[in-house]
C-alpha cells in the first residue's frame, strides 16, 4: 500500500466553534491537523490576530508592570525613605502603569505584525502554500493563552524563592512555544520540517549576521579612539 508523504497537503477538518476552543486546541493538541483546521478557519484574519496580541500584550505589560512597581515600593521601604517619597514612587508608578502599557502593546502588536510577515515571505519563497492572514491567526491562536498564562506566572514570579520555580516553567514553556510555532509554519504551509526550521530560523540568523558586522564595524571605527584612551591612561599612570 502506498504511504502519504508526510508534507503532502491535508484536507481542513471542522473548524473550533469558539475562540477559547481554537485556543485551547492550539495549545494542548499539537498536530497538523489542528493547525491545518485553525488556519482554514473563516475566522482566520490577520487583523483578528493583531487583536489578540494586543489585549493580551496590554495585559502582560501592565502586570509586568505591576511586578516591577511592588519592587520598588519595598525597596523604598527597605532602604528607610520617608513617606513622602514612598508616595512619590506610587505616583511614579501608576503613570507608568497608565501611558506605558498601551505603548508596550502597541510595539508588541507591531514586532509580531513584522515578524510573521518576514516569516510567511520566507516560506513561499520555501514553496509554501500559506497565507499571513493564516499563519497570524495560527500563531497567535497559540501565543495570545501562552501570553495570557505567562502573565500569571509573572505575578508569581515575584514571590521570593519560590519565584524561581515559575521563571524555570516560563523558560521550558517558551521552547514548547517555539515547537508549536514551528508546527504551524510547517501545517499552514504544507510543506516539510526542513522548510520550517528555514523560515523560522533564517529571521534570526540575519538580525544576528547584521548585529556582528555592526559591532565589527563599531570596533573597527572607534578602536584607534579606544587605544589612545588607553595610552593617554597609561601615561598619566607612568611615574
Amino acid at each position: 500500500m502506498e504511504q502519504t508523504p508526510s508534507n503532502a497537503p491535508m484536507m481542513p477538518g471542522s473548524a473550533p466553534s469558539s475562540i477559547f476552543q481554537t485556543w485551547i486546541n492550539a495549545l494542548t493538541k499539537p498536530n497538523e491537523q489542528t493547525y491545518v483546521d485553525i488556519a482554514n478557519s473563516p475566522n482566520a484574519k490577520a487583523m483578528t490576530a493583531y487583536t489578540w496580541v494586543f489585549l493580551s500584550s496590554l495585559l502582560t505589560s501592565l502586570f509586568t508592570l505591576i511586578v516591577q512597581g511592588a519592587t520598588l515600593r519595598n525597596q523604598l521601604a527597605q532602604s528607610g525613605l520617608g513617606q513622602g517619597r514612598l508616595g512619590n514612587g506610587f505616583v511614579g508608578v501608576a503613570i507608568t502603569l497608565l501611558c506605558g502599557t498601551p505603548i508596550i502593546a502597541i510595539l508588541g502588536t507591531i514586532f509580531f505584525a513584522i515578524g510573521v510577515a518576514i516569516i510567511q515571505w520566507i516560506a513561499k519563497m520555501f514553496g509554501g502554500k500559506g497565507t499571513n492572514d493564516q499563519l497570524a491567526y495560527t500563531i497567535a491562536a497559540f501565543g495570545v493563552p501562552y501570553s495570557l498564562i505567562s502573565s500569571v506566572f509573572i505575578l508569581l514570579s515575584a514571590i521570593p524563592f519560590v519565584g524561581l520555580c515559575f521563571r524555570l516553567i516560563l523558560s521550558l514553556a517558551g521552547l514548547y512555544v517555539l515547537f508549536l510555532e514551528i508546527l504551524a509554519v510547517k501545517s499552514v504551509n504544507q510543506f516539510g520540517w526542513g522548510q520550517a526550521l528555514g523560515s523560522v530560523f533564517v529571521p534570526y540568523l540575519v538580525i544576528l549576521i547584521v548585529c556582528c558586522c555592526v559591532f565589527f564595524a563599531l570596533g573597527m571605527l572607534m578602536g584607534p579612539a579606544i587605544s589612545n584612551i588607553f595610552n593617554q591612561i597609561n601615561q598619566g599612570l607612568t611615574p
